[in-house]
């Protein structure tokens, strides 16, 4: 079985990669620009469809779609959360996520088709972006994860018939380059448990929103 990770250079789509190595997967780590890594931007069209051409043929039993961005962290009301952040933000953490499904949709189905497993979507998205749980502040960040969140949903809804799987998760606060240093999770402490659900990911529950344990997530 072949795993693709977007965003797999550092924090939880690294983690995810070397575990998903170590238990004997072949993994598929893109990013940027991080040599020895499958280049793609997510926010460039071209860089997506290069890599579709690139991938054209293979199968790939699941796509990771970790890449995502934070950029109004310390932003106030009064002054902070610029157009431009708000555009790059959603085409990172929403449109990518839409652009890099949609390219690879033929990867996947030919892993259906080719080992007769149940080919899987994880979008790891936050409960920040969940109306349930408003809190605030970080306002960009919060309505594109709830974005992603509704993406999610409804590529369940269009794939089920495609018999392709899309489970959307929390990871928990982690303590990486986006959470900060104050955050209450290692990657140690929650990326096994979020490696687990994926793995478990069926058609039965697909559409979830589920943490690192399982728990479900209010939408």
């Amino acid at each position: 079985m072949t795993i693709l990770i977007t965003g797999a250079n550092r924090g939880i789509g690294q983690a995810l990669a070397e575990q998903w190595c170590e238990a004997g997967e072949t993994v598929i780590s893109t990013a940027r620009s991080t040599p020895g890594m499958e280049p793609l931007d997510v926010t460039d069209p071209a860089s997506i469809e290069a890599l579709a051409k690139r991938l054209e043929g293979k199968s790939i039993s699941t796509l990771v779609c970790n890449a995502g961005v934070s950029l109004d962290k310390f932003d106030d009301l009064e002054t902070g959360y610029a157009a431009d952040d708000w555009a790059q933000t959603f085409a990172v953490n929403v449109t990518g996520v839409f652009l890099v499904v949609r390219a690879l949709l033929a990867n996947l189905i030919a892993s259906k088709k080719n080992y007769g497993a149940v080919p899987k979507i994880a979008i790891i998205a936050s409960q920040m972006g969940s109306q349930h749980a408003p809190g605030g502040d970080r306002f960009i960040y919060r309505a594109s994860k709830a974005a992603a969140i509704n993406l999610g949903r409804n590529l369940a809804v269009s794939l089920e018939s495609e018999g392709i799987a899309v489970g959307i998760y929390h990871p928990g606060w982690l303590a990486t380059d986006m959470g900060g240093d104050s955050a209450e999770l290692t990657l140690e402490d929650a990326v096994p448990g979020l490696r687990h659900q994926i793995d478990g990911l069926t058609l039965s529950d697909t559409g979830c929103f589920r943490d690192w344990q399982g728990r479900d997530c209010e939408f």
